[in-house]
């Protein structure tokens, strides 16, 4: 298990996050990344791009809602990260969407070292060479837990990097082994962007924690805990009343809390 001590240490040092999010999910994560503890910012201009990394901690990259200012404010941001050896979170969303936005994506991955890649299944198809199938920026219909473990496990291997797979059970995958991370909410699915608010918490965490595997797992387990406790919170009110109990769940979330509630195991 991984140290849930880091959310602790999270609060104390309140560590900047450079999120270059997209523009559906930018408020929510945000204020997510405060809710846990550390500091956000929302810088997007190509000008300031390394300056804004130099800054801080971590860098999240999600490439939703894209253009090339974007993809260029990535790879300004993963080259500056690389070279003062930050951590780089990568949210390919929807990457098999479009060959524009696969071809954009596969150049960042080629520029510079990613620490964590947070992907569903149909990312994680299409960056493999599998074809990504999905209908908009979701992940195609359910595949078995074999074909989930595979998938990360190939993605990890390709980028040398730890994957954080989501779905029923996160699959956090370091290219030798495999982790499950159990628990969340079916309700997860009726708020848009919590894809991108959970990529917000593995630069969070990767902040605090040097391995990146160990850190997704911890940014899966926190973000399921929330999801369970939000749904317990809001009972049988409608989305709205659910996404305000997912803050409420993460900003009040102890590292006690978060060690006696996480499900995971190695496969």
């Amino acid at each position: 298990m991984p140290d849930f001590t880091c959310l602790d240490r999270i609060r104390a040092r309140r560590p900047l996050i450079h999120c270059v999010s997209n523009i559906v999910s930018a408020n929510d994560c945000a204020n997510l990344v405060l809710a846990a503890g550390a500091g956000p910012i929302m810088a997007h201009a190509p000008e300031e791009a390394a300056d804004i990394t130099a800054a801080s901690a971590a860098v999240v990259l999600n490439t939703g809602t894209p253009d090339e200012a974007r993809f260029r404010t990535c790879l300004l941001c993963g080259k500056e990260a690389a070279r003062l050896g930050r951590p780089v979170v990568l949210d390919p969303v929807g990457v098999g969407a479009s060959p524009w936005r696969l071809e954009r994506v596969g150049a960042l991955l080629e520029s510079f070292p990613v620490s964590i890649l947070r992907v569903n299944l149909g990312e994680a198809r299409a960056l493999t060479g599998g074809g990504g199938g999905e209908a908009g920026v979701d992940s195609p219909a359910p595949a078995s837990l074999e074909e989930r473990a595979d998938a990360a496990l190939a993605l990890a291997r390709r980028y040398r990097a730890a994957v954080l797979l989501t779905g029923p059970e996160d699959l956090v995958a370091d290219g030798e082994s495999v982790q499950q991370v159990f628990g969340g909410s079916p309700r997860m699915t009726s708020v848009t962007g919590t894809g991108c608010m959970l990529s917000a918490l593995c630069g969070v965490f990767a902040a605090v924690e040097p391995a990146p595997m160990a850190a997704a797992l911890l940014a899966s387990a926190f973000w399921k805990t929330c999801a369970r406790r939000a749904e317990e919170r809001a009972g049988g009110r409608g989305p709205g009343s659910f996404r305000t109990a997912l803050l409420d769940a993460a900003g009040t979330l102890t590292a006690a809390d978060l060690a006696a509630e996480t499900d995971a195991k190695t496969m």
